[in-house]
């Protein structure tokens, strides 16, 4: 099969012919049809991610059809249209049979602890437990373009925030995560603060549903500026891009008993800020919680909100590219200056 492949961290990602995964006893090989390109994937490509190593194929937000299934594989057939979580979880031990399958300790990541959905194939382990059926009217650009990104910010602001109709819900970041809350967000009838340094990403923000926009760099106290904007400061905050200044905005800008949710992965520099404890959490008495990925058992109620009109996956695509462009949008986030969600539909060119 084809697969763009990287062979140094920040190297170029080529074209390469490797060997066809192979089939396990309790999954399935389902032959891509699209995958998102995450900053997540930048991660990894960078360099940051511990658990990937080089040679490398990234991608995780993969929808597909199953071309073949193991021996142990019950639930699913040839033929079938699927995507997943990115965890995929064991589906055996106490995590997961108490309904919590993302924090696992025998979890696989895909494109991370093995390798990903930047090829024309992908063995899916763990089957059974972790795929998701797709409904027909739901296409495979789309359903990657859902990817981690609209599914991880559904866990964090439905099961984890229990974000409530009329609530203040502050956005720090809108890439891929940032815009999924906001389209979330309008769908539940919270308001919404959108905070971005790109105008450009601000003003997708206002198409999809933000009610009132922020640039950090057009006032001197982001946490405060929050709190004046939302009346007395946002009921929950998500920093989608796990920045130390994010991290710190998002926590000042709630209000009394507010809950801040962290959906960006803070790394290297960034993996250990300082908290002000007194004034926050003891004072003020916020809640600060994680939240990664999702349960397979949970995209019925996300797939259900767009059957019912309430969320467009499609909406966040901006750009629809070759597999032999993979590399190009990866390098392209080096920067913050990206609008929208770029999606590989095109695995052979």
């Amino acid at each position: 099969m084809k697969a763009a492949l990287f062979e140094a961290y920040r190297g170029p990602l080529s074209i390469k012919t490797v060997a066809d995964p192979v089939c396990p006893t309790d999954g399935v090989v389902l032959k891509v049809e699209a995958c998102g390109v995450c900053r997540s994937d930048w991660h990894g490509w960078s360099g940051a991610d511990p658990d990937v190593a080089v040679p490398h194929v990234p991608g995780h937000e993969f929808a597909g059809i199953i071309i073949e299934t193991g021996r142990d594989c019950r639930r699913f057939r040839k033929g079938d249209r699927v995507t997943a979580p990115f965890i995929l979880a064991c589906g055996d031990c106490a995590d997961c049979r108490g309904g919590e399958p993302t924090v696992c300790n025998h979890q696989y990541v895909v494109g991370f602890s093995g390798w990903g959905a930047f090829a024309e194939m992908l063995a899916v382990p763990r089957a059974d437990f972790n795929l998701v059926l797709l409904p027909d009217n739901l296409g495979f650009t789309e359903a990657a373009a859902m990817g981690c990104r609209l599914t991880t910010a559904f866990r964090g602001l439905v099961d984890r925030a229990q974000l409530q109709p009329g609530e203040w819900l502050a956005i720090h970041g809108c890439g891929g995560v940032g815009l999924s809350a906001v389209m979330i967000a309008a769908a539940l009838g919270a308001q919404i603060l959108a905070i971005d340094v790109n105008d450009e990403a601000l003003a997708m923000a206002r198409t999809l549903g933000a009610n009132v926009t922020l640039n950090p760099n057009a006032v001197v106290d982001v946490g405060m500026a929050i709190r004046e904007l939302t009346g007395g400061g946002a009921h929950v905050s998500i920093d989608a891009l796990g920045i130390t200044a994010t991290f710190h905005n998002s926590i000042r800008g709630l209000r009394k008993l507010g809950r801040h949710v962290q959906i960006g992965q803070p790394l290297e520099r960034h993996a250990n800020p300082t908290i002000p404890l007194l004034e926050t959490v003891y004072s003020r008495q916020i809640s600060i919680m994680g939240t990664r990925g999702i349960a397979a058992s949970r995209f019925s109620a996300l797939l259900g909100m767009i059957a019912g009109g309430r969320l467009d996956p499609a909406r966040m695509i901006t750009r629809r590219i070759g597999l032999s462009e993979s590399g190009d949008a990866l390098a392209a986030m080096n920067g913050y200056s990206g609008v929208g969600v770029t999606v590989i539909d095109n695995l052979a060119g």
